[in-house]
C-alpha cells in the first residue's frame, strides 16, 4: 500500500496544508517584525526625533535617486502652483 497524496474534488490536501501553515507562520512573524519596527519608532521619539520625519526618509531611502529627483522636480512645480 502506497501513500497516495490525498485529493479533494482536485485539490491536494497535505500541499493545501502546508501552504497555510507557512503563511500563518509567516503572517505571525510579520507581525512581530511589525511590533519590533514599531518599538524602534518609539524609542527615536524618546531620543527627541521627529517620528513622521523619520518614517518619510525611512520611505524616500527605498527609492531611486531618478525617483527622488522626479517626485521633488513635481513637488517643486505643485507647491508654486499653489503659492507655497
Amino acid at each position: 500500500m502506497t501513500d497516495a497524496p490525498v485529493n479533494i474534488d482536485g485539490v491536494a490536501v497535505d500541499q493545501l496544508r502546508a501552504f497555510v501553515a507557512r503563511i500563518e507562520r509567516l503572517e505571525e512573524e510579520k507581525a512581530n517584525i511589525a511590533n519590533d519596527i514599531g518599538e524602534v519608532y518609539s524609542e527615536a521619539k524618546s531620543s527627541g526625533f521627529d517620528v513622521k520625519i523619520l518614517r518619510k526618509l525611512i520611505a524616500m531611502r527605498k527609492k531611486s535617486k531618478q525617483a527622488l529627483a522626479e517626485e521633488d522636480e513635481f513637488l517643486s512645480v505643485y507647491r508654486a502652483a499653489v503659492g507655497l
